[in-house]
């Protein structure tokens, strides 16, 4: 009897288990940025895009007129999401939502040829004196 029970309360957990969400949202100023996660495409700003682990991941966003930007995000655990409270989050019948925000600003590109070679020049005294 207590066999059968155990059994029936493992095959009701199973069959009702939640599971976890796990999301990323970037946004950047200006909006419609490309955007890249560990050199893969994963679209234009303001995007969201699933994800399995935490942890850093390299990010890359590129738009015309604006300098490139190259850095990194971290996603961070809730603390549902960590041992051993994690456990629980997948066998519960409940949906839980990881969701991690991260927003970047781009830069204006400056192409200004004079002002590049007035730049050049003057490091070049500086290192010239050194």
């Amino acid at each position: 009897m207590r066999i059968a029970l155990t059994i029936s309360l493992l095959l009701a957990v199973c069959c009702t288990s939640g599971c976890v969400r796990r999301t990323i949202t970037i946004t950047s100023d200006p909006p419609g940025t490309l955007v890249w996660l560990n050199d893969r495409e994963v679209g234009r700003t303001p995007v969201t895009v699933d994800f399995l682990y935490y942890g850093t991941y390299d990010v890359r966003l590129e738009r015309e007129g604006h300098e490139p930007k190259m850095t990194h995000g971290v996603a961070r655990a809730p603390v549902w999401d960590n041992v051993p409270l994690d456990f629980f989050a997948e066998i519960l019948p409940v949906e839980f939502h990881s969701r991690v925000q991260w927003h970047y600003e781009l830069m204006p590109l400056d192409d200004d040829q004079d002002a590049l070679r007035d730049r050049a020049e003057s490091l070049r005294e500086k290192l010239e004196t050194q």
